[in-house]
């Protein structure tokens, strides 16, 4: 049944039609829980609260699939007015790009030239701008960006997804490379991903271990507390100074945890999207962790004291959310 959910969501996640008419919604069913509002003022009072409590960011502009060029130099001259941001307010925060958003589905080397641009500008700042991993259709192609990037620039990295059997591999590859370990929350075919959680788990516990005994920065990129604490341990352990890595959590989840690491002394970046493009990104949410939906229904049948909306607001949340399951079985 988990699976049957997951592939719904994720289905619904890659909708062009409900992402489109879902920037005319405005947020709903509790997006507002896990996006931080649309504009860059917005975002910044945010990032504002976090690093008071002593904890860092990174923000992700949200939007991928650029149709044309225009719509993708769009998305540079917003990520730079996010770069400006940062700067100007002297926020302990990087940046978090996905490469189809810059173009990368319409023209790799266009999408390398206007990855050169931001990078030119993060540089002058100080600013890390993390690209992350799609869909493994783009995989190869985001690599090989990387790699460009990298001859002209060192304030970039990547993602390692540890659902995919490469990721070994590719660890090694990029082993000078700053990189963000996470799970995955694409649907991968199983001739290049593991479908089970256990076998998943187990290799990002295997993958972050490796990079734990190096040299480079990484990122560990989990809500799971059992994953968290056994590599805790194994820090300690191993005596490994915490300037070598960060745990990284997405905003609107596991608040308490992520203030608790952060009290304890373990560096920790709080991942915020914001932006307009936001339902793509939320669906992926409700695929990754359906008890989610739970919260999601309680957002569109209850008010903030508790009592049951209005039968009209129900029936149309219930008829907005049956409509989107009809369409994306249709497009299947």
């Amino acid at each position: 049944m988990t699976t049957i959910i997951r592939n719904v969501f994720i289905g619904l996640s890659n909708s062009k039609f409900l992402n489109s008419q879902a920037k005319k919604w405005g947020f709903f069913l509790g997006a507002d829980k896990f996006v931080a509002g649309t504009t860059i003022s917005g975002v910044v009072e945010t990032v504002k609260e976090l690093n008071a409590k002593g904890i860092s960011c990174t923000l992700d502009n949200l939007g991928e699939f650029a149709v044309d060029k225009q719509e993708a130099t769009e998305a540079k001259a917003h990520i730079l007015e996010i770069l400006n941001a940062i700067d100007n307010e002297q926020l302990d925060c990087h940046l978090s790009v996905k490469l189809t958003q810059l173009g990368l589905n319409l023209d790799q080397q266009f999408c390398i030239d206007t990855m050169k641009d931001i990078l030119e500008v993060a540089e002058r700042y100080d600013i890390f701008v993390n690209i992350d991993m799609e869909h493994y259709s783009y995989y190869e192609m985001t690599l090989d960006v990387l790699d460009a990037l990298r001859e002209q620039y060192n304030n970039v990295g990547t993602v390692i997804q540890s659902y995919l059997y490469r990721a070994v591999d590719d660890l090694a590859r990029l082993n000078n490379v700053r990189i963000r370990i996470v799970k995955g929350a694409y649907k991968e075919d199983s001739d290049v991903a593991y479908q089970d959680n256990q076998d998943i788990d187990r290799h990002f516990i295997t993958l972050a271990k490796h990079r734990l005994l190096g040299d480079t920065f990484t990122s560990i990129a989990t809500h799971d507390h059992r994953i968290i604490n056994e590599l805790k341990t194994f820090v300690d352990e191993h005596g490994i100074s915490t300037d070598r890595f960060e745990f990284q959590m997405l905003y609107g989840f596991r608040n308490d945890m992520q203030e608790k690491l952060a009290r304890e002394g373990y560096p920790f970046c709080t991942y915020i999207p914001f932006g307009r493009d936001w339902f793509g990104y939320f669906m992926r949410r409700l695929a990754e962790r359906p008890q989610n939906i739970n919260l999601m229904l309680k957002d569109a049948l209850y008010t903030e004291d508790n009592t049951l909306k209005t039968w009209p607001v129900i029936a149309g949340s219930a008829i907005a959310a049956t409509a989107a399951v009809v369409f994306w079985r249709r497009k299947r």
